[in-house]
């Protein structure tokens, strides 16, 4: 488990200690204060120690984080990545897991290349991946895209590539198929079918109950994002990944489909997952914390982030609860929005 991540001079990202939950965490802010940053480099970090092998040496460390961090952040350098002002700074990254064997430190100068300096290096490979999806759905990307991706240079994130990688798994059988089962219902209820894949040309199709199967392309956008997450469950490559990162799973969602992801997600978490949210969407947050607070959900914990624009810095304010933040600009807005529709009326 991630219990604390500490960001100096990241890009826009407050410097400041995040402390975590084990269960959900919510990044809520304006667009441009770094929400997405912060999944991204918390992700690659934690990516490289899950595949790094029983290779700890400096040298192998150093240009795997500097690999990652550029694959999926896509800078022209890895310093381009340091906050911007003007002279020369450094940017560091410290994350902090249960175990203390799997502490990790790096950083990099605005001068540097492709290469960073390792501080502290983990003794311990990660025993549970992370799995990062984007604001878009892969769905429609299987099964060319890791192929294309893999031997030509294109400019997509890695994350992309990644996340598409396990898409293509085959679906679970034996002792855990019921817990997939159950995962699994509300998302097939809400889309109206089952995920499936065509063994002959690895392509994915939404199984429509009683009217046979429909491309995934031609299936609307927010259910391509249902289907991505339901295939990742049916194949029980979810459960096996020890972190989730989603950056605004609400994007081309109605609230009735909101609704139905927020149970998804607690749902998740309540398996074990640490989960990584990034979103815009009162709703969303809304409905995670009610459902947080839910007695079937009881062992579950949350955490609640906002970036906050202020001057010229951003600020982080956290808590264990959506009442410890004194600032959720959504909601404000929401209001201001309540009160210019009553002047309207009234004029």
């Amino acid at each position: 488990m991630l219990e604390k991540a500490q960001f100096q001079n990241l890009t826009t990202v407050p410097n400041a200690i995040w402390k975590f939950s084990s269960g959900i965490n919510v990044i809520v802010g304006e667009n441009g204060l770094g929400k997405s940053h912060v999944l991204k480099a918390i992700y690659s970090m934690l990516k490289v120690q899950a595949q790094i092998g029983k290779d700890f040496s400096k040298s192998t460390l150093e240009k795997a984080y500097a690999d990652k961090l550029i694959a999926v952040m896509r800078p022209e350098s890895i310093g381009r990545l340091v906050k911007r002002k003007q002279g020369r700074d450094r940017c560091e990254i410290a994350l902090t897991m249960k175990d203390d064997g799997k502490n990790s430190k790096i950083a990099f100068a605005t001068n540097a290349k492709s290469q960073v300096e390792v501080i502290q290096a983990p003794n311990e490979c990660l025993t549970l991946s992370p799995v990062y999806f984007p604001t878009r759905e892969l769905a429609t990307l299987c099964p060319w895209f890791v192929p294309l991706y893999d031997n030509y240079h294109i400019e997509f994130e890695e994350t992309w590539r990644d996340t598409v990688s396990l898409l293509g798994a085959p679906s679970i059988k034996g002792p855990r198929a019921n817990k997939v089962a159950r995962l699994l219902k509300p998302l097939e209820e809400a889309m109206g079918g089952r995920v499936v894949v065509d063994g002959a040309n690895g392509r994915f199709y939404l199984q429509v109950t009683g009217e046979g199967r429909m491309e995934m392309p031609l299936v609307a956008e927010g259910m391509r994002k249902l289907a991505m997450l339901a295939r990742l469950i049916s194949t029980g490559v979810l459960l096996e990944q020890g972190y989730l990162f989603w950056d605004e799973p609400e994007t081309n969602l109605n609230p009735k489909l909101i609704k139905t992801l927020a149970e998804s997600i607690v749902r998740l978490a309540s398996e074990g997952i640490q989960i990584f949210i990034a979103t815009h969407s009162l709703f969303l947050l809304r409905e995670l914390e009610m459902l947080a607070t839910n007695k079937n959900y009881k062992e579950m914990n949350s955490r609640y982030f906002s970036l906050v624009a202020e001057s010229d810095a951003v600020i982080l304010e956290q808590g264990d609860r959506i009442d410890d933040l004194h600032t959720i600009v959504s909601l404000d807005e929401e209001l201001r929005q309540s009160d210019r529709f009553l002047d309207a009326e009234e004029t």
